[in-house]
């Protein structure tokens, strides 16, 4: 009899556990799922969704970089280089499928002189950009600027 009652008894604890680890493992699942989704939806370069001030945000950061003095270290320009890169990418991303921006000339404008802009980053990396581009990416911008004033 002492017998037959450890073995219920260790059967009680077996399916005791099995449905704790079950409910530990939905419970977790649950967790990677939230943490997954906050951490998908957030940008790390700076853009919110809004296409104006998204557009304004990646000129700036765009300006800084064509503007940087010869004199600034090499570690420094690659850094600033990539997070433009990255911020670039990001906009092209969120905005070029989207039929609402995509044929807005501010966004075409935009997207030209972006492309420029990392064509010569990939082709030449470190060296200073040269006056002709600057002078491109320059009135590119300005162009972007009037259109997004105007709501092109």
């Amino acid at each position: 009899m002492l017998v037959k009652s450890d073995s219920v008894n260790n059967k009680t604890i077996l399916d005791n556990f099995m449905i704790i680890k079950s409910y530990f493992s939905k419970l977790l699942a649950l967790i990677l799922v939230v943490v997954v989704g906050l951490v998908g939806c957030g940008s790390t370069t700076g853009l919110t969704g809004n296409y104006t001030q998204d557009t304004m945000t990646v000129l700036e950061k765009v300006q800084v970089a064509i503007a940087l003095p010869t004199e600034i270290s090499i570690e420094e320009k690659k850094e600033i280089q990539n997070e433009t890169r990255a911020q670039i990418n990001d906009y092209i991303s969120r905005y070029r499928k989207n039929s609402n921006y995509g044929g807005l000339k501010s966004f075409t404008t935009m997207q030209t002189a972006l492309n420029s802009l990392a064509g010569y980053y990939t082709s030449y990396g470190n060296r200073p950009i040269p006056d002709k581009l600057q002078k491109r990416l320059t009135q590119e911008f300005k162009q972007v600027e009037f259109a997004l004033n105007k709501g092109y």
